[in-house]
């Protein structure tokens, strides 16, 4: 193509009736490149934060599954990936100079001449979101790990996964898998993570609580050596540690390691292995049996069961059932639909435990319920049901 020349230029501008004096002196006159393929190049729109770690040197990840879709991961925050499609068209043109680099340099010529390399009418936009870890806990489950001896962990199956198995198939970040991991209670086992089956764990919980009755420690300092000489002989090292990791705060006190047994989670749990084998319990039977299964010293409180159990106010007598926010679906109308299948109408204090990990950054609970469901008042309490008839 002929380069053009200033005087034709000119002539352009003076038919597209642009004043001159309002146009920085430099121009330039785009061609296509013989390369200049669409398709070939993605444009992804990074905020500040994204675009300073890749300058950085550090990596973003896309993960996702064939029948997922897509999310990027930085280090520590999770992004769900759509395409944006634009009326413009975009043009990749290589040592592009902004208005503002034209600017600073005066001396630069009046005309440059550019290629575009390529184009496109699309790019990815990303959204922060919530990570997608439910399916963490589903694979570790697929074979809990129930101790030393246990034939079915010879015999079993399963797939198991070491940390590069986790960062491949959940679609979070590094950080907030092991976050997960920690909140899950999941320890390392011969270099894959394993979650405890609940009556092992229960099991290990119970040989400390006994011991620690035994010794009478003060429930705020359980001395860790101790704990493994007594117990080293009837389960591993290691899953002694493990249980008052999960149970305990751990502080170090003249030189030793000690932890204080949390009340709450102990609590929690053995609330769990009474419920687990009924359908329903008579609410005030239940309340009385679990102050007796607990540790001396620790007192029971239905507000201890936030997300693992609710109580059936309307029925005579009340009772009180296993429901974990866990089981529920991830996506928030279909966590919105087994919801309201489970009970038709619900309090905000009732519902909280079990949407409020549904929140997006800064979103409220409140705002949550206002979009998928319907507030009414039932005896003059205000109480929510679907906006959607529950098939």
């Amino acid at each position: 193509a002929a380069m053009r020349t200033r005087a034709e230029v000119d002539a352009t501008l003076q038919t597209a009736k642009l004043n001159l004096a309002e146009l920085l002196p430099a121009v330039h006159c785009l061609s296509f490149g013989p390369q200049a393929g669409g398709g070939e190049c993605c444009l992804l729109q990074l905020e500040p934060g994204l675009c300073a770690e890749l300058e950085a040197g550090h990596s973003l990840v896309i993960r996702g599954e064939k029948d997922e879709h897509a999310v990027l991961c930085s280090k520590d925050k999770t992004y769900d990936m759509k395409i944006a499609d634009t009326s413009n068209m975009l043009l990749f043109v290589p040592g592009c100079k902004t208005p503002e680099q034209l600017n600073a340099d005066p001396a630069s010529c009046n005309i440059i001449h550019s290629q575009i390399a390529g184009f496109s009418n699309n790019y990815w936009e990303l959204r922060r979101c919530r990570p997608k870890l439910k399916k963490l806990r589903k694979l570790l489950m697929e074979d809990p790990y129930d101790g030393p001896d246990s034939q079915k962990d010879q015999t079993s199956t399963f797939s198991k996964y070491t940390t590069e198995d986790l960062l491949s198939l959940i679609q979070a970040s590094e950080e907030e898998i092991f976050h997960q991991l920690q909140v899950i209670d999941a320890c390392k086992i011969e270099g894959y993570w394993r979650i405890l089956d609940f009556d092992y764990e229960m099991k290990l919980l119970n040989h400390v609580t006994q011991l620690i009755d035994s010794e009478s420690w003060p429930l705020s300092k359980v001395p860790l050596c101790a704990c493994l000489e007594e117990l080293g002989s009837l389960e591993p090292r290691e899953m002694i540690e493990h249980i008052l990791v999960s149970y305990g705060r751990k502080y170090v006190d003249a030189g030793e390691v000690f932890f204080e047994m949390r009340e709450d989670k102990i609590c929690r749990a053995i609330a769990q292995m009474l419920l687990q084998n009924a359908v329903k319990f008579n609410l005030s039977e239940f309340e009385e049996v679990w102050q007796q299964s607990v540790p001396e010293g620790m007192t029971t409180r239905l507000d201890q069961l936030q997300g693992l159990a609710l109580v059936d106010k309307s029925s005579r007598p009340e009772t009180i059932f296993l429901l974990k926010v866990e089981d529920l679906p991830e996506d928030n109308q279909e966590r919105f639909n087994s919801l309201f299948g489970i009970r038709e109408k619900w309090t905000e204090v009732d519902i909280t435990p079990y949407i409020k990990d549904l929140c997006a950054e800064k979103q409220t609970v409140g705002a949550l319920l206002t979009k998928y469901a319907r507030s009414s008042m039932l005896n003059g309490v205000k109480v929510y049901n679907s906006r959607r008839p529950i098939s």
